[in-house]
């Protein structure tokens, strides 16, 4: 019996990757500009909101079924504010304060703390050394790019650091989440469902924070607001499914490593932000943080080293 083949990277799914990368990576970018006039809970409702109809036309036409019961709803709900809500405002508002290339650096963290987290929650995903190692990478390059003055000298620059950390950490129980209690409906049903509940929740949420959303905005503005929604929020998810399915989930990590490297080139080209020798050293050791965790060049390099 021949054994299933691990998934890899063809040309198709590495353009996929970059295609992604590109849209995700664009959406610091894209916040940048629309908090030139808008504040940034306001941008999730935005961002969610406009994402809606236009992975409710996919669902349609693709004929997937919506789900009926109030349990699945409850579901979504959630996935909603772990997966969009609460992650998009703690970005948009730290990026009131730091820089979109650096906010998409320490956003970097997310997989490298999902798999601990995973490994914590999940019995399928157990936590290993590797994880362990990996995880305590991640937090020695943030600390290298916070600094060692933010344990003495803590001010709103730390604290839209933090709050990005605390973005990645979110997502990474959203993962959780995800795998427990939608699992078993089709991909694309829980990415227009968990919208349709950040939605929900960010209605209220943005109101009472910032007032009845400004309509009348500089037209780079509303144009940032309509890119960070279909681009990099519907359309993300589009791609985001479909490398998945042809590459599998440990090539689609690669991701991780692909955006900020846009996001950084963004913000220099276009906004004209600079990034100081920490944040660059502080990607690498994160870097190498997700290369620990996925494990593969380090199997790869010991079966090398196996075979001299």
């Amino acid at each position: 019996m021949s054994q299933p083949q691990t998934p890899t990277i063809d040309l198709t799914a590495a353009l996929l990757l970059l295609a992604l990368a590109t849209v995700w990576g664009g959406s610091f970018f894209f916040a940048e500009v629309a908090l030139r006039e808008v504040p940034p809970l306001t941008i999730v409702l935005h961002r969610v909101f406009w994402a809606v109809p236009v992975l409710a036309l996919v669902v349609w036409w693709q004929g997937i079924e919506i789900p009926k019961t109030i349990q699945a709803w409850i579901c979504y709900l959630m996935m909603g504010a772990l997966n969009n809500a609460i992650p998009f405002s703690l970005i948009f508002w730290g990026q009131t304060s730091i820089s979109s290339g650096l906010a998409s650096i320490l956003n970097g963290t997310t997989a490298v703390f999902g798999a601990v987290v995973a490994g914590l929650l999940l019995v399928d995903e157990p936590l290993t050394s590797r994880k362990i190692i990996g995880a305590l990478f991640g937090v020695f390059g943030v600390a290298v790019i916070m600094g060692v003055e933010a344990l003495t000298n803590f001010n709103l620059q730390n604290l839209g650091q933090l709050a990005v950390m605390g973005a990645a950490l979110s997502y990474s129980f959203a993962g959780v989440w995800g795998k427990r209690f939608l699992s078993g409906y089709p991909p694309i049903m829980n990415a227009f469902g968990m919208l349709v509940g950040s939605t929900i929740l960010m209605i209220p949420v943005a109101v009472v924070s910032d007032g009845m959303p400004v309509m009348s905005l500089a037209a780079e503005v509303w144009a940032s607001l309509i890119a960070v929604a279909i681009f990099s929020t519907a359309f993300a998810y589009l791609l985001y499914f479909r490398i998945l399915v042809r590459a599998g989930s440990a090539n689609l990590m690669l991701v991780t490593l692909l955006i900020p490297p846009v996001a950084v080139a963004l913000g220099i080209v276009f906004l004209d932000e600079k990034l100081g020798f920490e944040a660059i050293l502080g990607f690498g050791i994160i870097a190498v943080g997700l290369a620990i965790t996925d494990g593969r060049l380090l199997d790869k390099f010991k079966g090398r080293s196996g075979s001299v």
